[in-house]
């Protein structure tokens, strides 16, 4: 396991317990950016970098019985709390790296990533990987419950001109990895990219 992924589960098991407590209100956030991915009834949808699972009821909502919902998430402890929460009878949860999705190509209609694109060791490839599992013109919402300054302001830091999620860098490191962004959203209550996936 490399370094980058060793970081990642340190960070995550050791705030996994109380990760939902610490956030208690984000729910109508989440619910409203997946509203806007545009489910249908019957899609097959991954939540990647899925965490406790807090996205999972409003995806099993929007694809209803019929449709598929999977979480995957690379450390444990965060999977054994979206079990505690009983977000697995949402979905199936997956162990596994976003880095190597364990599905076929082109299985999927839709991904969602909350929070997920910061903890990328390879932002474009791994990207690319989502793009790979997705069908033509399928879509990707990369979501956060707050906006860019209101997370830099809660860490303690300053936004950069790197960051990732800026509008003039996510769109053409998403167009290199296959997708088109179609919206940025970054406002003080919500972030929210979507783009479709290039034939």
């Amino acid at each position: 396991m490399s370094d980058d992924h060793t970081r990642v589960q340190e960070f995550f098991t050791a705030r996994a317990a109380d990760w939902d407590s610490r956030f208690p209100d984000d729910g109508p956030a989440y619910a409203a950016a997946v509203a806007d991915l545009g489910l249908r009834p019957g899609d097959r949808v991954l939540d990647a970098g899925c965490g406790t699972g807090r996205a999972l009821p409003a995806l099993r909502a929007a694809v209803g019985p019929s449709g598929v919902v999977a979480g995957l998430d690379l450390t444990p402890a965060m999977l054994q709390a979206a079990v505690r929460a009983g977000r697995d009878r949402e979905g199936r949860l997956l162990l596994a790296d976003v880095a190597a999705l364990p599905m076929r190509s082109g299985s999927l209609d839709a991904v969602f990533a909350a929070g997920l694109i910061a903890h990328l060791p390879r932002p474009a490839e791994n990207l690319r990987g989502m793009a790979r599992v997705v069908r033509p013109q399928g879509t990707l919402a990369l979501f956060h419950p707050i906006g860019r300054a209101a997370l830099a302001a809660r860490q303690g830091r300053r936004i950069t001109p790197e960051d990732l999620r800026a509008e003039d860098n996510l769109g053409p490191l998403l167009a290199r990895a296959g997708w088109r962004m179609t919206s940025h959203v970054d406002q003080e209550d919500r972030f929210l990219a979507l783009a479709i996936r290039e034939s």
